[in-house]
């Protein structure tokens, strides 16, 4: 009984594969006839399902439908101007990126191992002859869909375009055609791919366009800012920071990749992995006032006045007019004044007259920085000095000049 069971399901699975594979002989009438959308219905199942028996000749013929179709609209296409035929430019044009899907899909096949496992491929040769010059008709697919918005569509034709020549088929033929628009597609599916936020995609697009001379700062731009909005690990955070720093260190005049590693640093909230890249720029770029700007800017953040004060005068010392550097020194002396001045009052808060003008000595500093930063930016667009001059013209008991201040911002009035 047992053994009569067993016979039925080898028959019924028998059966069943048969059906699979005869799916595939009706699908391949179908196409003789034209009948592509049929056909393509017919072969479905046997492409899905695990009974079919010759998955790769399945694929292929798959492959065949829609090159038969695409070439049948595109022989119309090239007679239209005589004959005046109307023709589906869209169809054909899927049809064409259809075609080299299945055709990746059966090589898949064709290269596994038979049941003495030996690789005997059937359908490669004739892939390769087919599709060597296809890349054309996929980069057309992807520009029909793009025009119509299609993105992700235009996208998927354009990867397969771009990947065609790596590809097991391809990637060991010698005289694989080069094209001139190659580059150019690529740095667009790196684009669409940043845009869609496909990172991934979109950095190994950048890279390729970057074999490109002509295109790797269009390419290292993409890289870039793929890298720093995919940022989830610390790995992912170095990886970023080291490209831009090696750019950086290529194009020292670029200010757009020191503005970026600012940007980085500020975001990061590291004081520590600030100040390192900042020494690490003073060494190589002593005449960079910004660096000098942001050293300064840490070391008042930690009042420590001093070396502040060192940093911006360093910044001034290569941009004179850099009045945010001037304010902020002046901040950094009036700061350094009050503290002088908590130092050296007695326990009631009271403070002798020889103590005063050691103040005072360090508040006229102070003075000066503002009153510089008056003269570079007297409409006070970047920095507010009135106060701080005021406080200091209070603090000398310089009623003349507080009502110049005054007359600036009657506010300081009241």
């Amino acid at each position: 009984m047992r053994k009569l069971m067993m016979m039925a399901l080898m028959a019924t699975a028998a059966t069943t594969a048969f059906a699979q594979d005869a799916l595939v002989k009706e699908a391949k009438k179908l196409a003789a006839k034209g009948e592509y959308a049929e056909a393509v219905k017919v072969i479905t199942p046997a492409l899905e399902s695990s009974e079919t028996l010759d998955k790769a000749a399945a694929w292929h013929q798959y492959s065949d439908i829609f090159y038969a179709q695409h070439s049948g609209i595109a022989e119309t296409a090239a007679k239209s101007a005589i004959t005046k035929e109307t023709y589906d430019t869209l169809t054909m044009q899927r049809a064409a990126v259809n075609a080299w899907e299945a055709a990746l899909k059966c090589d898949e096949y064709d290269m596994q191992p038979n049941e003495k496992g030996k690789v005997k491929p059937r359908f490669r040769s004739e892939s390769q002859n087919r599709y060597k010059n296809f890349g054309v008709q996929l980069v057309q697919a992807g520009q029909t869909e793009y025009q119509k918005k299609n993105s992700e569509a235009a996208l998927k034709a354009w990867k397969l375009y771009c990947d065609m020549k790596n590809t097991p088929i391809f990637v060991e033929v010698a005289d694989f055609p080069k094209d001139p628009f190659f580059y150019d597609i690529t740095y667009y599916v790196a684009f669409l791919s940043y845009q869609t936020k496909d990172f991934d995609a979109a950095e190994k697009y950048a890279k390729l366009t970057a074999e490109n001379p002509d295109k790797v700062d269009d390419a290292n731009e993409i890289l870039l800012f793929s890298k720093k909005d995919n940022m989830k690990t610390k790995e992912d955070s170095v990886a970023y920071v080291t490209m831009v720093k090696e750019l950086h260190k290529a194009q020292p005049q670029q200010d757009r990749y020191f503005n970026l590693l600012m940007d980085y640093y500020v975001r990061a909230n590291d004081a520590k992995a600030m100040g390192e890249w900042l020494d690490e720029e003073t060494a190589v770029n002593p005449n960079n006032s910004m660096v000098w700007a942001l050293k300064g800017e840490a070391k008042m953040n930690e009042e420590k006045w001093e070396e502040a004060i060192a940093d911006y005068d360093k910044a001034i010392e290569t941009k004179p007019d850099f009045v945010q550097c001037i304010f902020n020194a002046g901040r950094c002396y009036y700061s350094s004044a009050m503290d002088l001045q908590t130092k050296l009052a007695d326990k009631n808060g009271m403070i002798t007259n020889e103590n005063r003008e050691k103040v005072v000595e360090v508040i006229k500093k102070a003075e000066d920085y503002y009153v510089r930063a008056k003269e570079l930016d007297p409409d006070r667009a970047s920095c507010n000095w009135a106060y701080p001059l005021y406080q200091i013209y209070y603090f000398l008991k310089d009623d003349a000049k507080m009502k110049e201040i005054e007359a600036i911002d009657p506010s300081l009035a009241q």
